[in-house]
């Protein structure tokens, strides 16, 4: 089996890493204690600290942003319960590669060494190949640790799910990645050559990641610098992180989400934020100018009509202007959207009129509205007693319009928000007006 995992790490990890290896590998902790930014987990009430305090695994996904400590925390659980630990990537093996594993760590068993078997990117496996898990799961040949970026319940099966823990990673915050640069400095010896702004900027830079944020720390150590950079030379110097932010992933619905809800709620400045995140992240403008479009209807609808309106003008404005000039409408659209009255009167009365709709089948229309273009039509009695609401008094007719069988549905609530208010009082008027007709009928 050598030969299998010849590129795959099957031992522990050594101890000491080797004086020219990266520097993110020379501070990769060697203990649970040392990690950081995951205490809710590590610590002596979270979870993996209280599975390692009774010497017992049960199988896990670690799901978190990338440089979190997916992979180190696999291998220190293989360590502090003296697991054997096998470490495979889902990109490079398939099911072949995993019937000889599962077949060796039934060998190692019947030894009394279990194995503890880390798949890094884990989503990256079909559906038929994690179904290959399941059995070697169950039965405990293997003590599965998955690590995904991507949502579990999008990504992996539920019968995988069901038999696994799912251990929520965080973004390491401000505070542990300022510890992460002090042990950089501690291993290198020396300082980074940064002002404290520049520190302050390198930190935000990382985005929540360690393995960045050691990265470009290194590269900084390796550099001949004369004097601490600021922030403005030490952005000339190294490459800010693009954000993290997969169009068809869970990012893009969340943003997506987070801007929706921000509009609804009426807060422009975390709206604007929003869409900002969006679009430098690399989001499709036109795909935001749908979303905006929608929410015009659904959430203000006519508590303003122009909002309708001002999403379209962006539209066309960015498909005449492009980017950037274009996105200059966005952000008009999205401000107006968030200072608008609210109003989801309109997409409620959608609802309820479709739903009506499903249930009554074909009714007939009243005969007295329909049109009778020939002379049979007009003998069965289309068009007749039809009222002709221009020439009735103040422009209505107060007709019936309700199929016969149907009693008059209400479907369209106007609030008293914005020019809804308006809305509403004509409503109110017309039907008083159609009450006093029918009375007098």
């Amino acid at each position: 089996m050598a030969d299998l995992f010849a590129d795959q790490e099957i031992a522990r990890q050594p101890d000491v890493a080797a004086p020219d290896a990266p520097l993110a590998d020379r501070l990769r902790p060697r203990s649970l204690g040392e990690v950081v930014g995951q205490e809710h987990l590590t610590g002596g009430d979270g979870a993996i600290g209280r599975m390692v305090a009774a010497g017992k695994l049960s199988s896990m996904i670690l799901w978190g942003p990338p440089g979190t400590g997916k992979t180190t925390i696999a291998r220190l659980l293989a360590d502090a319960v003296g697991m054997r630990f096998v470490a495979i990537s889902a990109v490079f093996s398939g099911v072949a590669d995993l019937k000889k594993l599962f077949a060796e760590a039934r060998q190692m068993a019947k030894a009394g060494q279990r194995t503890l078997l880390f798949v890094d990117e884990i989503h990256r496996f079909n559906r038929g190949q994690q179904d290959g898990f399941l059995p070697y799961v169950e039965d405990g040949t293997v003590t599965l640790v998955g690590a995904t970026t991507e949502n579990p319940s999008f990504e992996l099966n539920a019968a995988l799910l069901s038999r696994c823990q799912v251990l929520i990673l965080r973004r390491l915050d401000h505070q542990a990645l300022k510890t992460l640069i002090e042990r950089a400095e501690g291993e290198v010896g020396r300082p980074l050559p940064v002002t404290e702004e520049a520190r302050a900027a390198l930190i935000a830079s990382a985005d929540g990641d360690g393995r960045f944020l050691l990265n470009q720390a290194e590269t900084l150590f390796d550099i001949a610098i004369d004097a601490p950079l600021d922030p403005a030379a030490l952005s000339a110097l190294l490459h800010r992180r693009v954000a993290v932010y997969d169009k068809d992933r869970e990012g893009h619905y969340n943003l997506i989400s987070a801007l929706h809800k921000s509009l609804r709620g009426s807060d422009p400045q975390s709206a604007l934020y929003y869409l900002a995140r969006m679009l430098v992240a690399g989001e499709e403008p036109l795909y935001v100018l749908r979303r905006l479009v929608r929410f015009a209807s659904e959430d203000v609808g006519l508590a303003d009509p122009q909002a309708l309106v001002q999403c379209l003008a962006a539209k066309d404005s960015y498909d005449f202007l492009g980017s950037p000039e274009g996105e200059l409408a966005i952000v008009q659209a999205c401000l107006y959207l968030a200072t608008a009255p609210k109003s989801n009167a309109v997409y409620v009365a959608q609802k309820s009129a479709w739903r009506s709709a499903k249930e009554t089948g074909s009714l007939m229309p009243p005969a007295h509205i329909l049109n009778a273009p020939t002379k049979l039509m007009k003998d069965i009695g289309y068009g007749q007693g039809y009222a002709y609401d221009h020439n009735s008094d103040e422009g209505f007719s107060g007709a019936d319009y309700w199929p016969e069988e149907m009693e008059p549905q209400r479907f369209y609530e106007p609030t008293s928000r914005g020019f809804e208010a308006k809305v509403a009082e004509r409503i109110a008027y017309w039907d008083e007006m159609r009450l006093k007709r029918a009375n007098n009928t």
